[in-house]
């Protein structure tokens, strides 16, 4: 029984540009059945605007509201701990940060800047680093699919600078469960009966399921051939895309009694 869903945006709605055939639709019969919807991603590439008009252009009908960055959450961090980033992020998203003081930085925050890594960025957040300001990373994946095939995602840069400063980041995104437990926060339901659906096996399904919520697996995205197995005995929900997730959660969907 499920009472609300959790979806991934990239791998499971769309790659890059391109809807995944049935997307849209698989959606809107959620919707119809009034199924309480969230959309959750670790891209860090864009802004949250951004994400929202993407989603817009490409047929989808969803509220900015129900869209989760990471952005929103480290902003909270950074307040509730009293730190000053020191930027390491795309320039579409440095707006969103606007709020933050630019004097004296005393953390380092990372999200995937794409073409903007280099030696000289990184080498300027080690620095800091060296000089025991924490890190903050907005992920922890390692690839994801693009139309061209894989690439790099903001994972690989987070160990870089975690080996050579001999420390730990903290994770805010997926699969930290903190961040999985703070949009579930707008459902007036327990945490076990909502699904994540999510084309990431490690941080989609299994950090789902290991901050209490139930985890689903698409085999489009990033999916590669086996991930299924490494599921095995967690109780997640393998389905092939997200037509067939979306007549599960209708299959499985149980409002809440009032």
């Amino acid at each position: 029984m499920i009472r609300a869903v959790l979806f991934d945006l990239s791998g499971v709605l769309y790659i890059g540009g391109q809807l995944i055939p049935g997307a849209v639709k698989a959606i809107e019969h959620l919707y119809e059945a009034n199924v309480p919807l969230r959309f959750i991603t670790n891209t860090t590439r864009r802004s949250r605007i951004m994400v929202y008009n993407d989603l817009r252009d490409i047929g989808f009908h969803i509220e900015l509201e129900s869209i989760y960055t990471p952005v929103q959450a480290v902003n909270n961090y950074l307040k509730k701990n009293n730190l000053v980033p020191h930027l390491l992020v795309h320039p579409n998203i440095q707006y969103e940060f606007k709020d933050c003081k630019e004097q004296s930085p005393n953390a380092v925050v990372i999200g995937d800047a794409a073409e903007y890594f280099n030696y000289n960025v990184l080498n300027e957040a080690f620095r800091l680093l060296m000089k025991g300001a924490p890190l903050i990373a907005m992920g922890y994946n390692r690839y994801f699919k693009e139309p061209g095939g894989m690439s790099l995602d903001l994972g690989p840069f987070v160990t870089a600078l975690e080996y050579a400063a001999q420390i730990k980041a903290t994770i805010i995104g997926k699969p930290s469960a903190d961040f999985f437990h703070q949009v579930c926060s707008d459902f007036d339901v327990d945490k076990e009966h909502i699904i994540m659906f999510g084309d990431d096996y490690a941080s989609d399904t299994l950090g789902a399921i290991e901050a209490g919520l139930q985890g689903g697996l698409v085999k489009t995205g990033k999916y590669r051939k086996g991930d299924e197995n490494r599921l095995a005995g967690s109780g997640a929900v393998i389905v092939s895309n997200i037509t067939e997730a979306a007549d599960w959660c209708l299959s499985n969907y149980q409002p809440k009694a009032h």
